[in-house]
């Protein structure tokens, strides 16, 4: 987060449960995605606030990345899912999870929900 801050982006963090218990796979995934989300965010929507949720529950990891950036505006406008989209789902399915990008919250929304046990087949 704060390598996105220094760079200008208005990006809030709030994190509940205890993130010290996630597997290193895991953890690595949610790294991953969340710095695709604010990457996409500061391309398509340079200085539109992000909140970034990250919360910890039983048997389940929720990251959210929620900007108001406007749908169907930027650089890949009516392209269909680009290859952000599709690797943060791509690196969510490697552990088991799914992720969700498109309009929704307070703009564009973000979501990955990835399993704290199990994984992939």
């Amino acid at each position: 987060m704060e390598q996105f801050r220094s760079a200008g982006a208005d990006v809030t963090l709030t994190v509940e449960g205890d993130v010290a218990g996630l597997p290193a796979t895991t953890g690595l995934a949610v790294y991953r995605i969340a710095q695709e989300a604010l990457t996409n965010a500061a391309k398509h929507a340079p200085g539109v606030p992000t909140e970034v949720r990250l919360r910890v529950s039983a048997g389940e990891v929720t990251l959210t990345a929620d900007s108001r950036a406007v749908p169907g505006k930027g650089a890949s406008a009516g392209a269909g899912p680009g290859l952000g989209v599709i690797s943060m789902r791509e690196r969510a399915e490697s552990v088991g999870g799914s992720c969700e990008a498109g309009p929704g919250g307070r703009g564009w929304l973000v979501r990955a929900r990835l399993p704290l046990t199990g994984g992939a087949p």
